[in-house]
């Protein structure tokens, strides 16, 4: 089920031998960076933020960039592409009219966008794979002409696939999907674009980008009880709403980073594209050095560890904005509806729901999304499961389960939380994006009725 298909690609010497992935030649670029944030700090006389030491650092010519936070725009490089199936048909098409015989750097597909929830995971993908055929058959022989990896459907969400495979600390990366800042959470800054961005990267052109404002969020205590990562960003969300984010990147630092897992910061900085973010980013850590252990890439982790300068702010350094979070005093909180910036307790919602005439009963539920699809996120959920079904009791409302990837679906199988989901109402769905973005049919609503999330 799954396979990645990319071609082999010739590389000039660099100073870093270790590859960006299991399927690429192109080598982690370290020294590059190092060598664009010495001339910037030269220029600048300041201390810089960890984003924009990531920034600065891929800038196509450090020496002579105009650089004005807000303001000013960048000429950048990125290290590679990602593209989901659903926006990836146009880009290609484009690129193949650009008449370059190779991608310029390392790119990828991801087949997630166009799998229907209806069934379960193996009749869904079989419908799947019929009727996107066409679609599937295109974008598999472009990439494999263009050099183009390309995971098949049933693979998994594309943004748990990059974190598991492409991201890592300090990388650049742009992706044609909106939730692309996920990789974020393992220290990357990650930006979703349009298909036109992806183009001109995958044709060696340099990438366009507003010089970024800094938003810095500062986290003290840590994460207990009912609290989880996805309460962090909600709370940011009710803080600086929608629109608070444009033209920023959001920086998580201070101590209470220290609680959240790898996953659990992407989580974080996935929602960022709710707030407007340009991306979101976490300092490198030992969480995200046993993330890399567990994925296979320690070889990376010891090459982060050896450059943590580059992966951290300078001490000092100042941001356009300053948010102070104390997850000791943060309590569970559910956002909506209408708007994800509307923001509840968790233990207010159901006397919210009923002063504004909102439906209270619970309809269905989804375990998944790029956002909530890793292997931590399926424990928390299947811990609760177990609960009730050793209770002799099922759920009243139906639910999904939508695992990230296929190392996810195999790892909850192995470890016996597939069976628990089943045995109090859940049903597997394919590894994709399915109902989150609508890919569904639905029968328990009526159109026009309202949400109370």
């Amino acid at each position: 089920m799954l396979r990645a298909r990319l071609a082999a690609k010739k590389c000039s010497k660099a100073a870093s031998s270790v590859p960006m992935s299991r399927f690429d030649d192109a080598p982690v670029n370290y020294e590059g960076m190092a060598k664009n944030i010495d001339i910037v700090k030269g220029r600048l006389n300041r201390p810089l933020t960890l984003s924009e030491k990531v920034v600065y650092g891929h800038l196509d010519n450090a020496a002579e960039a105009d650089i004005r936070r807000g303001d000013s725009y960048l000429n950048l490089r990125p290290d590679r592409v990602a593209m989901q199936d659903a926006t990836a048909q146009m880009a290609m098409l484009q690129f193949i009219s650009s008449g370059m015989p190779r991608v310029a750097v390392p790119s990828t597909i991801h087949a997630d966008h166009l799998i229907a929830a209806e069934n379960g995971s193996v009749a869904d993908l079989k419908v799947a794979n019929t009727l996107n055929r066409e679609v599937y058959d295109f974008l598999g022989s472009a990439g494999k002409k263009y050099g183009v990896g390309f995971w098949e459907a049933g693979s998994g969400i594309i943004h748990q696939i990059v974190l598991e495979n492409y991201a890592f600390p300090g990388v650049m990366l742009i992706g044609t999907d909106s939730h692309t800042p996920n990789g974020g959470g393992l220290g990357g800054c990650c930006v979703g674009v349009g298909g036109a961005d992806a183009v001109d990267v995958m044709a060696g052109i340099p990438w366009e980008l507003k010089c970024p404002k800094v938003i810095g969020v500062e986290l003290t205590g840590k994460l207990s009880g009912w609290t989880s990562p996805k309460d962090v960003i909600l709370k940011v969300a009710d803080i600086l709403t929608v629109k608070g984010g444009t033209g920023a990147i959001v920086e998580y630092f201070g101590p209470g980073v220290e609680s959240m897992s790898c996953t659990g910061m992407a989580t974080i900085c996935n929602m960022g594209a709710e707030i407007g973010a340009t991306t979101s980013m976490f300092p490198y850590n030992h969480r995200m050095r046993s993330y890399l252990d567990s994925t296979g890439r320690s070889a990376i982790g010891d090459l982060a560890d050896a450059n943590q300068g580059l992966l951290n702010a300078d001490a000092g350094a100042e941001y356009d904005q300053h948010i102070h979070i104390n997850l000791d005093e943060l309590r569970p909180g559910i956002n909506g509806p209408f708007t994800p910036d509307l923001y509840h307790l968790a233990s207010e919602v159901g006397e919210t729901a009923l002063k504004h005439d909102w439906p209270v009963e619970v309809k269905y539920g989804l375990i998944g999304s790029c956002t909530n699809s890793s292997y931590e996120d399926m424990g928390r959920a299947a811990s609760l499961a177990k609960q009730i079904a050793d209770r002799g009791m099922t759920c009243k409302a139906g639910f999904s389960i939508s695992p990230g990837s296929e190392q996810v679906r195999a790892t909850i199988e192995r470890d016996g939380y597939t069976k628990i989901f089943e045995s109090v109402g859940g049903v597997v769905m394919s590894n994709s994006c399915g109902p989150c973005i609508g890919q569904w049919n639905r029968k328990d609503t009526e159109k026009g009725e309202k949400n109370s999330i």
